[in-house]
């Protein structure tokens, strides 16, 4: 019986070293899409030479432009990946079965972190997205930062389909990108007048490590998923003292 087809769509902004893998891992979808905000490197000509349905367009957030690339496909059903991201190769088996005759508006996927010189290991607990799904039925929601699709309907969990994010080749490369994102959630934060900053800055970041280190068993990573949880308590240390910060400019004007 056949299947849906399927449309990968992907944003990309100077994306020529991680690309090529990105869109090696779904050349067997039915089509491609890719959206790019200006790109100076080889990320256009990767993405022509993979077949891809290539566009420009500014960037103004994450959402809308993620909207304007479905809004590109030609089949209703998305496979929504970052530049960043490699699909594994078991995933395709997996995904072309829940595509056929499926019964929910989409499906999530587990995501595998690199962990600088390593991958996430497979027994660490890793975190699902909904990145398979009926554009239908659903839109970006308008969150400013970590914008995602949002269905009407029933949504699962496709075990044996997962994909590596490929992003934070070194610890420094993690820093940078964790500075970049607290300092943006700051103004978010202010709209939203967030209760407790101080207390939350001083009880949040040990919490976050031990959730990570044990409970998740980022310990199962050795020295990198150590240091992995030591940088995200101190993303969770940051967002907090930053926005303290604002605020505290803020009532000396």
């Amino acid at each position: 019986m056949a299947r849906e087809p399927l449309s990968v769509v992907v944003i990309t902004l100077n994306n020529a070293a991680t690309l090529d893998a990105c869109l090696a891992g779904v050349d067997w979808a039915e089509e491609i899409v890719v959206l790019d905000s200006g790109s100076t490197d080889d990320t256009l000509a990767i993405a022509r030479r993979h077949g891809a349905h290539v566009a420009t367009h500014a960037f103004d957030e994450f959402g809308p432009q993620k909207q304007r690339a479905i809004d590109m496909a030609s089949h209703d059903w998305i496979l929504n990946l970052d530049a960043d991201e490699v699909l594994s190769p078991a995933s395709r088996a997996v995904i072309e079965r829940a595509l056929v005759q499926p019964k929910h508006a989409g499906f999530r996927l587990p995501r595998r972190e690199r962990m600088f010189w390593t991958v996430q290991h497979p027994w660490s607990s890793r975190n699902a997205h909904l990145r398979l799904y009926d554009r239908r039925r659903g839109r970006m929601n308008d969150v400013e930062i970590h914008s995602a699709m949002e269905v009407d309907g029933a949504v699962k969990t496709l075990r044996g389909a997962d994909f590596v994010n490929d992003s934070d080749p070194d610890i420094a490369g993690r820093i940078d990108r964790i500075n970049r994102y607290s300092s943006a959630l700051v103004a978010h934060k202010l709209r939203r007048r967030q209760r407790f900053t101080r207390l939350r800055m001083v009880v949040y970041p040990p919490v976050f490590f031990l959730r990570q280190y044990l409970f998740k068993r980022y310990f199962l990573n050795g020295w990198a998923g150590f240091i992995a949880s030591v940088v995200g308590a101190n993303y969770v240390f940051l967002k907090y003292a930053k926005l303290y910060e604002a605020r505290r400019r803020a009532r000396l004007r």
